[in-house]
């Protein structure tokens, strides 16, 4: 990973600053079903081709659950604007109580769960929209 973090500076300027997992013994891999079991006990000699299955990016949360997957084929590119679309929505509906639908980017309109009662969610977060009787629609929170 140091070599491919390197070429990764020299290729596009940028500096890999997330962790990245160096898993010579195939260990992480396999505990996340990355690899078949009978994918060999070790990295050494496997080709590109042999490692194609594990592209994928794992989001894990404060509380050490997995929040995300996304697996990439070997042929794409990960798309950070949307990894990181996807941790801002986990940290405010994680803080706030609120669903984030599709397509939704920072500071757009947030949805209010089940959990939160018309009379909270009034306390929480002032006006808010009905478009369903289940389906409760309210300014991003900020704080």
């Amino acid at each position: 990973h140091d070599k491919w973090q390197a070429d990764i500076k020299t290729a596009t300027g940028q500096t890999v600053n997330y962790p990245l997992i160096g898993d010579k013994d195939l260990a992480v891999a396999k505990l996340y079903e990355m690899l078949p079991a009978g994918a060999g006990e070790s990295s050494e000699g496997r080709t590109p081709a042999d490692n194609a299955t594990v592209r994928s990016v794992y989001v894990i949360g404060p509380d050490k659950k997995i929040k995300l997957v996304l697996t990439y084929p070997m042929t794409t590119g990960r798309n950070f604007d949307e990894i990181l679309r996807v941790i801002d929505s986990i940290q405010l509906t994680a803080k706030h109580q609120v669903a984030t639908p599709a397509n939704w980017k920072q500071g757009e309109d947030v949805i209010i769960t089940a959990a939160v009662s018309n009379e909270d969610a009034i306390k929480r977060f002032g006006a808010y929209e009905t478009v369903l009787p289940y389906l409760r629609k309210t300014k991003q929170p900020t704080a």
